[in-house]
């Protein structure tokens, strides 16, 4: 049941060529940093990347970009990463660009055993070429496949020994259907606490899907966007 390991490097030492790995994260928020440059360290190549979007130049995910470890990416935005849009239109990666709401639906799915589902979201668009198309009480559905991944790296506010795991306000984004999507599931940690502190009611990932924790070394907090109000000239 003692899950944590000493390190990011030691917790992600078996990620190989070639794997799928879910990132959580929504923007900077979120992100399992520590892990991430771990990975960079590490220097996998042909990754599939699977994550709301790929961070910014040269910070989170857009290390790995920067690295060339990925391949192919699977994500809903793309707009703050300027490396990405070169690599991209370059044909040096390729990128998968998924609704998301449907994106989000095919993580659930993923970790709940359905292997795929029908959504009206995309019918009539480029999102529905080469995709199963069904009606249901005279609406078209198209069919989406569940994703799934060999490791999915996740961050949480709180986390006990056994891998219990809290998150905090908008860090509850992809993280908790990420970690149950995943053969393998590495969590980063603000605060590691005792197996029994933490209020079971309030635990958001139990520790059945939690293969390893790590107590996170250096959380940068970085801002995105950083934008200011106008000043408002006097009379």
């Amino acid at each position: 049941m003692h899950k944590v390991v000493a390190s990011a490097e030691e917790a992600i030492q078996d990620v190989f060529d070639g794997a799928t790995v879910m990132v959580g994260g929504f923007g900077l928020c979120g992100m399992p940093e520590n892990l991430i440059r771990a990975l960079a360290r590490k220097g996998v190549k042909n990754l599939i990347t699977i994550s709301n979007n790929v961070g910014i130049d040269d910070v989170g995910m857009g290390l790995l970009l920067a690295n060339g470890q990925i391949r192919r990416h699977i994500g809903t935005y793309v707009g703050e990463n300027k490396l990405l849009e070169k690599m991209v239109l370059s044909g040096t990666l390729q990128l998968d660009l998924v609704p998301q709401g449907t994106f989000a639906e095919r993580i659930r799915a993923g970790g709940a055993g359905i292997p795929a589902f029908y959504t009206p979201t995309g019918v009539g668009t480029i999102v529905a070429e080469g995709k199963e198309a069904r009606e249901f009480d005279g609406r078209t559905y198209i069919m989406e496949r569940a994703l799934k991944a060999d490791f999915a790296f996740v961050k949480a506010w709180k986390g006990d020994k056994w891998g219990n795991l809290v998150y905090r306000k908008t860090a509850q984004n992809f993280n908790p259907m990420m970690a149950a999507a995943a053969k393998i599931t590495i969590a980063e940690v603000e605060h590691l606490v005792e197996a029994g502190e933490l209020e079971p009611d309030m635990v958001h990932t139990p520790s059945v899907y939690v293969k390893r924790i790590i107590q996170g070394e250096l959380f940068e907090r970085r801002i995105e966007r950083r934008t200011v109000r106008k000043a408002v000239a006097s009379n």
